[in-house]
């Protein structure tokens, strides 16, 4: 199922690099500092406007409808990724990983700056709400053009054999982000204290991890526009005509969809865990302080855990450490999110849910490099973009399927079968990936 493709005919093109450049050590600097602002930017309404959504919403407002509209906030961002892979992959083919990689910056700069001062619903209504729902959708679609670019940039100056690490370290910044933003917000809510739509918090408290949010993103533009070359590799490689049809061509159309059976795992298990969590157990009941506070564990134990992963899947191979990963999340992230909601605000609610968290986290460490050694050159960019992001489509919608599935069985429960289904998906399109780790990315 794995395609073949024909390495380029230039004789000037380079051969992928033997060590760690001075190049290659920026490159993969701006991509870990561009993922970890990604990753904090996409999680804000998770975790930092999670306690302040009385703003937005009417006072009349059930759980069920509060964790639809945070769902709704939460999605936008998730389905403009996607898009933004579609229209920034190709641009980071045809025109420059980096020049790409800037424009994006920019974007989410400014989309994440309109966010610091929006008005809320008792200021214009439910315009306040759709007014966030765009402005996530406009932001996720630069995000989505951020890691389209900047990865296969950072991947493109690695070693092959520190490939592995190098993708663990540029996606460690996806844990470290979740601790940032739950520190921020566990601070920001002592000297904003929590309460109805009036409270300070509310009102003024959850703008604070927003501005740095928008610090972050002007922080990535000015790195790359300043520090980080280009890719030696992309300069030297013959531009596909149309990177659409290489994609999806005889050739390389079974590639992208084992990598997207695989990636539509990884969503689906993250949405049930990460993404369901802090508002999923606050509707249990659950304190926010024991929220933040396993969401904190779970997230630092995952960011130290994940060069070793990387390590290990450089060791003995991509689709050995997902086969096991994927087992582990069906197992251990399924099971122990049932025993925490079987035990809300108990000790053992945060063991089997931070278990479960850990596990759920431990999959990113493998999946860039994974993806960056499945595309050519010519359509790098695109290839890693649409097979990363296209999948987060239709488990963007899990809090959707959990009110379907709890027609059928108790409504709590039903984050379990989410995160189930994703490590099923992940141990199955694994299953059929080939290895790999030891091919030079000059001639894949």
């Amino acid at each position: 199922m794995t395609a073949i493709h024909t390495p380029s005919t230039q004789s000037a093109a380079p051969t992928a690099p033997q060590k760690t450049t001075k190049n290659g050590r920026r490159a993969l600097y701006g991509a870990m500092f561009g993922f970890y602002a990604d990753m904090y930017d996409i999680y804000l309404p998770v975790v930092a406007l999670a306690p302040a959504m009385v703003f937005f919403l009417p006072n009349a407002s059930s759980a069920i409808d509060t964790a639809l509209f945070a769902a709704a906030i939460f999605t936008a961002s998730i389905i403009g990724r996607p898009l933004g892979s579609l229209i920034f992959g190709p641009l980071g083919d045809r025109v420059g990983r980096r020049k790409a990689t800037l424009i994006a910056a920019a974007g989410s700069a400014v989309c994440t700056g309109i966010m610091c001062v929006m008005p809320g619903y008792a200021q214009i209504g439910m315009a306040a709400l759709v007014m966030l729902v765009v402005l996530r959708l406009f932001d996720g679609i630069f995000l989505g053009g951020e890691y389209t670019a900047a990865n296969p940039l950072a991947m493109e100056h690695a070693p092959a054999r520190l490939r592995g690490v190098f993708g663990s370290l540029i996606n460690m910044g996806f844990p470290l982000a979740l601790v940032s933003i739950t520190l921020l917000t566990m601070g920001t809510l002592v000297v904003f204290p929590q309460g109805d739509a009036e409270s300070a918090y509310a009102v003024w408290g959850w703008r604070v991890p927003f501005f740095v949010g928008f610090i972050l993103c002007s922080t990535l533009f000015v790195i790359y526009w300043k520090s980080v070359p280009e890719s030696d590799l992309w300069a030297s490689e013959q531009k596909a005509d149309n990177v659409y049809r290489s994609l999806l061509s005889r050739e390389m159309l079974p590639t992208l969809l084992l990598a997207c059976v695989t990636v539509t795992g990884i969503w689906f298990s993250m949405n049930g865990t990460i993404g369901v969590f802090a508002s999923h157990f606050r509707g249990l009941g659950v304190a926010t302080e024991q929220v933040n506070a396993t969401m904190l564990t779970a997230a630092s134990i995952a960011a130290v855990l994940f060069p070793v992963v990387g390590y290990l899947s450089q060791r003995v191979g991509r689709r050995t450490v997902i086969i096991g990963i994927g087992a582990l999340i069906t197992v251990v992230s399924a099971g122990g999110f049932a025993v925490a909601i079987g035990n809300p605000s108990t000790p053992l609610m945060s063991v089997a849910a931070g278990a479960a968290i850990v596990c759920a986290f431990l999959i990113w460490a493998t999946i860039t490099a994974y993806l960056i050694e499945l595309f050519p050159t010519r359509i790098r960019a695109t290839g890693y973009g649409v097979a990363y992001a296209l999948p987060s489509l239709i488990p963007a919608f899990y809090a959707n399927y959990m009110v379907g599935l709890g027609g059928i069985m108790p409504f709590e429960y039903t984050p379990a079968v989410i995160v189930a289904l994703g490590g099923v998906l992940i141990v199955v399109g694994a299953m059929f990936a080939k290895d790999r780790r030891s091919d030079n990315l000059a001639t894949v």
